[in-house]
Formats: C-alpha cells, structure tokens, sequence
C-alpha cells in the first residue's frame, strides 16, 4: 500500500486531523511509546531553538541568567505553599522507589520549579544588596494528560522557559511582570506573526498562589483561544512560607516579592494552525530555522556542473548576507518532490536555478506564503531575498490580525453570546459585574472562560449575564 506522504485532510474541514498530519508529514515531532509523550524531532527541535534563541537573547539583555534546578521535588516542599501544592497535586507525577527500595518520601516530578528554586532563594537572598534577582531555566515539566493529547498543544511533558525573580517592593515586581509580558507580545506578534490579545487573568483563572496574573491570548481558526504565555505577581505568597527575607536599607528584615513567568512549546501549535495551509506549514521568515532553499533544476547532463555551481554560489552569498539558506543539491529526488517537500515543511522562500535562469543571469524566487514567482537578477539576489523575507513576515502578520479582528464580537446580550460561541466561536467582548458566581454560570452554559481582562479599559454598560452594573471588560472564549 502507497504510503501517503501529503496532507489528506482540508484545514477548513477537520482542523484537528490536519494539524497532526502536519506535525507528523513535516517532521517536527513524533508520538512516543507512552501515552502523552511526544518526540521532539530536529525540525521541530531547531524550529525551538530559533524561538529559544530570540527569547533569550532578550532576558540577558535586561540583566536575566539561566540556571537549572533539579527534576524531582520533594512533596514537603510542596507542601509548604499548600495553595500552590493543592493546585498541582492531580498532574503531578510521583517518584517513590530509587530501584526497589522504597524511598521514605516521596519526590514529585516538576510541574513548575517555584517550590524548588524558591527553596535555594531563602539561601541567597540575604540583603536589599542581592536584589533583584533575576533567573530564568530552559527545561521541561510533567504534567498528567493522558486523555486528551495533541502534539505541542498538550502533552505530559513539554518544553518551556520559567522565570523566578526576587523584589524588593510590589512597584519593582509590577515592572518585572510588564516588562516580561511585552517580551512575549514581541516574540509572539513580532516573530511568529501571532497577533494577541494581552491583560489580566481573572481571579478564578489565575495562576495558583499569583497575587494577579498577566497573560496573552491568541485566537485560532476553530474559534478557541490558546493562552501563548503568562507573567505573574506572586506577591509575598511564596517568599513568606519558605522564609526569604532581606536586610532592607532601613535596616529592618522584610519579606521578599517575586514574581515568575513561562511560554512553552505551545508557541509552535498557535504557528501551525495560524498560518499553516492545505499543502503544509508556513513558517514565518524571522522565526524559520531555514529562510530560503535553493533547489537546482537540470534535466541534460551538459546543464549539470555550470548550474551546481551557480547554485553553490547563491547560497555563498546568500550565507554571508547573513540569511539562514539551505542548498538541496540531493540527486536521489526530483526538483518537483523537492518543491513539495519544502512547502510542506513550510520554508519561507525557494529559489529556482535552472538552464535557462543561468543563461539570462536571473534567479526566480517563489513564495511560500501566497505562491507568487518572481524573476530576480543575479546581482540583486541577496536584496531581493532580503526583502521579500520581510514582506513574507508582514503579510502573514496582517492576514492574522485580520483574523484576530474578525474573531471579536462585542456585545452585552447574553442570548447573542451563546448564539455566537455556539455558531462560530471567536473572543466575545463583553461587560462583566466581577462576580465569580456569573464567570462560574457562564462557564458552565457555554464552555466560554474569561481570557483576559484588558489593561486600562473601563467598565460600561451592564454585566452580560445577570444585567447588573459591570466592574470590568472581559474577553470570554472557549480554549484549547
């Protein structure tokens, strides 16, 4: 039996079945012997490392490092932020042999570093002098979720950055939380072309022991939403039960506020559905570990070596330009397969070189984004590639914002709430009076949570379900 090696399934049809065969058919990540795992293949591995990288390069240059803590946790300290402990205890996986002995307690696989790395902070922190502190890990967390998988959008295990940071004052962790969350909303609008939404977490939405929680919002094309990243204010929750305190420059012990934040491999999901189309991925430019490929196209023999080496020199050029190219000079494939391959794996630019491009001293670029070819000359490759990388990157930005745009509706009668949700899902910009009665009531009718609350919008109108004067704007969608 031929093994089908495109996507079979329309995007518009079965969003579900053509995200996995684009996850698997393009080769960023394989499932895994155990139920709730994935393999991270080197595609997929190098398209989060592109993300890694731009996010990194940011931390450190406000003054961020990386550091590692330990896999397992032990429950008593866990236990010391029972708000925190009670929260995670239905995913977290236990550890309680070392071989066959039983250990004589038991360790928990991360969930979240906070009780670990909070542990050795009560250590470190001693003065106002040793403030902040500012520590970021690169690692992965288990969580069970054994149910309901799907690759980079929900898996046991999974890859992402945490932040731990100490304060001293709610004014300094309040510019940490802020300064984080714009550096999510320009890795996630700026790279990945994955226009958001940004604001506060309800109380009953937010993070487990956060004093508030600050989060982006992105909408996909099922109308649900996917939360790419979160910040939170911590307060003095954690900082009291494991005891960091400092000297402060009035000479007097006070309790430290941190703050912690996270994005996850879940950045790649949003990407895929957002941008992705019937034949594959498409990657925007800024965040693809390959930005352009160059295919060489010869059927005589004769036309072999002079058209190899313009090719070779293209991608010379194109390197030194600093453009990240790939030159697939395999013989053991057709150009046609090649072609296929490369927008399946959704390579922003490819570059023809053929008998014909070599005797007019031209290249002719072809566009992942919309399919558009165009003849450059030679001379002007490595500007022209420049150039049409950017207007790739802008492009896909646009046509997702408009999207984002299109998802929004606004009203404040409860009846065209649930019609909308139910019809085409999307944000549903409503008026909300701040009781948890109502979010709880609206959850349980539609399946709707509150997404974000945004910054700086003031309250109008009356509350959506129960009619009386509203404290806050919400946004409210089903999610991922």
């Amino acid at each position: 039996m031929t093994k089908e090696i495109g996507i079979t399934s329309k995007k518009a049809e079965d969003l579900s079945e053509w995200y996995t065969q684009i996850v698997t058919k393009a080769e960023l990540a394989d499932y895994a012997p155990m139920k709730g795992f994935m393999v991270l293949r080197p595609y997929g591995f190098a398209l989060w490392e592109q993300i890694r990288a731009y996010f990194d390069r940011r931390l450190k240059e406000s003054g961020h490092s990386n550091a590692y803590f330990p896999l397992l946790i032990p429950e008593s300290l866990l236990k010391k932020e029972a708000e925190h402990f009670s929260g995670f205890t239905p995913e977290v996986f236990w550890v309680t042999h070392a071989g066959e002995n039983k250990l004589s307690e038991r360790l928990a696989v991360r969930p979240t570093s906070e009780t670990i790395i909070y542990d050795a902070y009560s250590k470190w922190v001693r003065s106002w002098r040793d403030l902040p502190l500012l520590i970021n890990v690169w690692n992965s967390v288990l969580r069970a979720e054994i149910t309901a998988t799907k690759p980079f959008l929900r898996t046991s295990e999974f890859l992402w950055q945490e932040g731990h940071t100490v304060h001293a004052s709610q004014e300094d962790t309040d510019k940490e939380v802020l300064l984080i969350l714009e550096y999510y909303r320009q890795l996630i609008e700026d790279q990945l072309a994955v226009p958001v939404l940004t604001g506060y977490k309800s109380d009953r939405e937010k993070f487990v022991g956060a004093l508030y929680t600050t989060t982006l919002e992105a909408m996909m094309p099922d109308g649900k939403a996917i939360q790419m990243g979160t910040s939170h204010n911590l307060g003095q929750n954690f900082s009291k039960p494991f005891d960091i305190k400092f000297l402060g420059k009035d000479g007097q012990n006070h309790y430290a506020w941190t703050a912690s934040w996270g994005a996850s491999w879940r950045l790649i999901s949003a990407m895929i559905m957002l941008h992705g189309d019937d034949r594959g991925l498409v990657i925007p430019p800024r965040i693809a570990p390959i930005q352009t490929v160059i295919v060489p196209i010869y059927y005589k023999t004769g036309d072999q070596e002079v058209i190899k080496q313009k090719s070779q020199s293209i991608f010379n050029e194109l390197t030194n330009a600093g453009i990240a190219a790939n030159l697939d000079n395999r013989e053991q494939y057709t150009p046609g397969w090649k072609f296929n391959e490369w927008e399946m794996k959704g390579i922003p630019l490819r570059i023809e070189i053929g008998p014909k491009d070599v005797e007019k001293k031209q290249i002719t670029l072809v566009r992942r984004d919309n399919k558009a070819k165009a003849a450059v000359r030679e001379d002007e490759v490595v500007a022209e590639t420049k150039r049409c990388l950017e207007d790739i990157q802008l492009n896909l930005r646009t046509k997702a914002k408009a999207i984002l745009d299109a998802s929004i509706t606004n009203t404040d009668d409860y009846e065209q709430f649930k019609k909308t949700l139910s019809e085409r899902g999307g944000f549903i910009h409503s008026s909300w009076c701040g009781e948890v009665a109502c979010e709880d009531k609206i959850k349980a009718e539609t399946g709707a949570t509150i997404r974000t609350i945004p910054f700086n919008e003031e309250a109008s109108g009356k509350c959506v379900l129960c009619g009386k004067p509203s404290t806050k704007m919400a946004y409210f969608a089903k999610s991922y």
